[in-house]
């Protein structure tokens, strides 16, 4: 049988297309997901429902940081299964202290306030920032500003795409929500001069994940951090993606020596096992909120506690943050010698990468599609930019072998 015929029988009988359908028809198609059905994973690979074998370069947009199944957090959530899942806040479970205790220590702070999602945590700073400018800053009731930076993302809420400036988050879903101030991202003079006395805080992702892996340079960090205390102004950093050991550090701020007056955590912090985020500050911040005045159901729960405490342990290793500064340099040394042969231009910090396509050799979704038969997967972002960022667990010679298959793909 030729190669051909081959790849026809293998067509015929493939399982996928059927699967994929199915998928589809009784979902909002909020998604537009590559056409590929996943039945198992381990580490950095995954398998579909026909038995293909594909590297995941994307890592749940960095929420399997530690990648898929690790067997220290699976055990952690399995023994936590057979004991208790869910009290809801109104009562006290037996893993919130340690979970708690070990998470703001990790941050160098006082507090942790639990939730779910990344878009609950970045709703929950929004919510303390506020309070905090009324209570402690003396800012008139219900006049409370936050500076936010084009090009941003955190989440999809209806107050949250109300100051995105992405037009497929935004538009349709007004009226949105009043006391959001945009600039350029990572311009401090504008930042400067967009504070007022009503200004509670500013709200920066130290790298902008869906905006391609835009990487400002560590003086902006450092220059923001000096503002933010010279004006009493919160500094919140939105490490949801760019957090937790991604960039060769446990925080993206590291790199600039900076510390946040919160951080915004979520993703990795659940181990791709379960949605865990929080938000963590020192008393003067996070104790403005009082009972009543802002929870969840599910937030700090017992499996959540249970698994986020696991996943503090491997990153109080070192193991994965020094994972990615080495395999980052791999990742950096090969897209730079692709510059030029299909690739226009690349931007990397630890194993993180947005890498632009030249549009002569088609869109980042073509090179998706290409990379998917290759046995690569991968997600585009704004057109022709592709994000890369396996788990931190990818052996060496799996991400030689998926930056080849990105060669070969800019090259048909």
């Amino acid at each position: 049988m030729t190669l051909l015929n081959e790849a026809q029988a293998t067509a015929a009988t493939s399982l996928t297309p059927a699967a994929f359908a199915a998928a589809e028809a009784h979902s909002a198609h909020n998604y537009h997901p590559l056409e590929v059905v996943i039945s198992h994973a381990e580490g950095a690979w995954v398998t579909d429902v026909d038995g293909r074998h594909c590297l995941d370069m994307l890592a749940g947009y960095s929420a399997l940081n530690f990648g898929h199944g690790h067997p220290a957090l699976l055990s952690a959530a399995r023994e936590q299964l057979d004991k208790v899942t869910l009290t809801s806040r109104a009562f006290v479970h037996d893993q919130f202290a340690e979970f708690t205790a070990r998470l703001a220590a990790m941050c160098g702070k006082d507090m942790v306030l639990p939730m779910n999602t990344g878009a609950e945590a970045v709703e929950t700073a929004i919510k303390v920032a506020r309070k905090w400018g009324y209570d402690v800053k003396g800012v008139p009731a219900d006049q409370a500003e936050i500076i936010v930076m084009a090009g941003n993302f955190h989440g999809r809420t209806t107050t949250i795409v109300g100051f995105s400036d992405d037009a497929d988050a935004r538009d349709g879903f007004g009226p949105f929500a009043p006391g959001f101030v945009m600039v350029p991202y990572a311009d401090l003079a504008a930042i400067e001069a967009a504070i007022t006395p009503n200004t509670v805080a500013v709200l920066v992702e130290p790298i902008q994940g869906e905006s391609g892996v835009v990487i400002p340079g560590d003086d902006f960090l450092i220059g923001l951090r000096e503002l933010c205390t010279r004006e009493n102004v919160l500094f919140a950093a939105d490490e949801i993606q760019a957090g937790l050991g991604r960039t060769g550090y446990t925080f993206a701020c590291d790199h600039a020596g900076v510390k946040p007056d919160m951080y915004i955590l979520g993703k990795a912090l659940g181990g791709g096992i379960v949605p865990v985020s929080a938000v963590v500050a020192d008393r003067d911040v996070l104790g403005v909120i009082g009972p009543g005045q802002h929870g969840s159901t599910f937030g700090g729960n017992p499996l959540a506690c249970a698994v986020g405490t696991a996943v503090i342990e491997l990153l109080e290793t070192g193991e994965f943050q020094a994972r990615a500064e080495a395999l980052g340099q791999v990742l950096r040394d090969r897209l730079l010698a692709m510059v030029g042969k299909g690739i226009v231009g690349f931007r990397s910090r630890g194993l993180w990468a947005g890498v632009d396509i030249d549009p002569a050799v088609g869109t980042g979704r073509e090179i998706c599609e290409r990379l998917l038969a290759r046995g690569v997967l991968a997600k585009d972002t704004h057109g022709s930019t592709i994000r890369l960022a396996p788990p931190l667990v990818i052996a060496e010679e799996d991400l030689h072998w998926a930056l080849d298959q990105l060669e070969a793909a800019v090259s048909e």
